[in-house]
Formats: structure tokens, C-alpha cells, sequence
């Protein structure tokens, strides 16, 4: 077990593999276990690094009120206790967002950008979402917080197979550190903060946008429109998976990482 202590917050992480650092970064509600179907296969390629945000996991709890861009220096600065100069960041969902904050902070620092399942601008409607959203946590228990997280990320047609859905809920319910509703709160209202739409042309990294055909919590339009602001941006959309593609599209979505680090593999910054 390894912990940081880094901007204000302690940090846990683990690393997997060995050669050009990999940096890894969760969305909102999961820690370094929803990682657990890439890492065998990326830390093959890579010094593949994971962490829990602030906020989850076996991390700090945060006193009050945050950005996502605070996010962003967490994991910066995390790089910084590893001695990583520079790295690749690959972020999913919220932490796509952070990732892309953490790239138009130190964008020298950033070998490569892979951004999933995410999005440029939340805007009003998704301010209210994540409003709405976080006081509804407040009011449900452990099981149902977990049922309506698969219902989001999971697709109608892997529901077909309920003893699949039975063993993703059982590794849910199983982690020893779930998230306290207050928290997740104050990574939904972060996360319904998040605007780049007006920055991210100065991105000059190679970047791979990942859409999902079958997103229901990041629409794919969201992603095409990501892909659209950030000029020479690879853009793949993997067709039928959901939000939780790195779960229920595990081998399509780990060749699509991989395709794109390994053709920009040793690229200068």
C-alpha cells in the first residue's frame, strides 16, 4: 500500500509494469479498482500508475468544496512525488475532465491525451444534474447508489445476462472503501463545473478522444464534440459499449488505448 501526501490531500496509488510512465485517472464514484481489467494488459507496455481521488477510495476526504482543476493539481502533483517529468494521461469520464485541466495547466508535462467517455462543457444543464444528483445520493443506501451506477454504465443488452451483472454488482459491493455520499456530492458538483470549450485549441500533444456508441451518462455527441475542439485529435468511437466501456468492452477499449500510446511510444515533449 502506497500513499502520497500531496496538495492538501493523501493519495493512495499503486504501480503496475515498467517503461514509459502511465498515468491513470477515475471518474466520479470509482476508485483504482475500476482499473482492474487494463492494468494487466497496459502494464505490460508501461509503468502503469493508478490513484485514488480525493474524495473515494482509500484517499483523503476534502473539507469543502472544490474544481475539478484542483483535481487536476492533485494529480499533478502526484507526478511530481514519483519523479515523473513526464507522462501519458489517459482519464475516463470526470477524469477525462480532470485530464484535460491537468494538460492545459502543464501541457509540457503531457507525453500524450487520452480523454474517454468524456466531455468539454458541462453548462447549465449539467450544473443542475450534478446538483440534483448529489442530494439524491444523500438519500439512498449503499445497494441502491451501486444499482442505479450499473444501470448508467452498463448497456440494455448486457442486462441480458444477469449472473454478469450479478458478478459487476458483487465486485461493487465488495470494496472494502465505498464512497461516502458527501463526497460523492462534491465530485458531482465539481464535475458539473467543467468547461474547456474555449481552451482546449491550445492542446499541441498528440490526443485519442474515445467516445461510446451507447453512452447514456456522457451522450456520444459529447465526445464527437471534444474531439472537434481539440485541433489533430485522433477520434474512435467503440460501437455498441456504454459508459463503463472499460468494463463491459474491456478487450475493444484497451486495444483502442494501446494502438494509439504505442504509436506515439517515446514521442518528445
Amino acid at each position: 500500500m502506497s500513499f502520497a501526501d500531496v496538495n492538501g490531500q493523501r493519495l493512495y496509488y499503486e504501480e503496475h509494469g515498467e517503461g514509459e510512465p502511465l498515468l491513470l485517472v477515475m471518474g466520479l464514484a470509482a476508485d483504482h479498482l475500476a482499473w482492474v481489467l487494463q492494468l494487466p494488459e497496459w502494464s505490460k507496455h508501461f509503468r502503469t500508475i493508478c490513484f485514488d481521488n480525493r474524495d473515494v477510495g482509500q484517499s483523503s476526504y476534502a473539507q469543502g468544496p472544490y474544481e475539478l482543476s484542483d483535481m487536476a493539481a492533485d494529480t499533478l502533483a502526484l507526478a511530481d512525488h514519483l519523479g515523473l517529468d513526464t507522462f501519458h494521461l489517459v482519464g475516463v469520464s470526470m477524469g477525462g475532465a480532470i485530464s484535460q485541466e491537468l494538460a492545459l495547466a502543464a501541457p509540457e508535462r503531457v507525453r500524450t491525451l487520452t480523454l474517454c467517455v468524456t466531455w468539454a462543457s458541462s453548462g447549465p444543464w449539467g450544473r443542475e444534474k450534478t446538483r440534483l444528483w448529489g442530494i439524491d445520493q444523500q438519500h439512498r443506501t449503499r445497494d441502491q447508489t451501486v444499482d442505479e451506477l450499473l444501470l448508467l454504465t452498463l448497456s440494455e443488452r448486457f442486462y441480458e445476462n444477469p449472473e454478469a451483472v450479478a458478478y459487476v454488482r458483487g465486485m461493487m459491493m465488495a470494496n472494502p472503501h465505498p464512497q461516502a455520499p458527501d463526497a460523492f456530492a462534491r465530485q458531482a458538483a465539481a464535475s458539473g463545473n467543467h468547461e474547456t470549450r474555449d481552451r482546449l485549441d491550445s492542446l499541441e500533444m498528440p490526443v485519442h478522444v474515445i467516445g461510446a456508441e451507447h453512452d447514456v451518462l456522457v451522450p456520444i455527441w459529447k465526445s464527437k464534440e471534444l474531439a472537434d475542439l481539440i485541433p489533430g485529435a485522433r477520434y474512435t468511437v467503440i460501437e455498441g459499449a456504454p459508459h463503463g466501456l472499460q468494463v463491459e468492452n474491456a478487450e475493444v477499449f484497451n486495444a483502442a488505448v494501446l494502438d494509439f500510446l504505442r504509436s506515439e511510444q517515446g514521442a518528445a515533449v
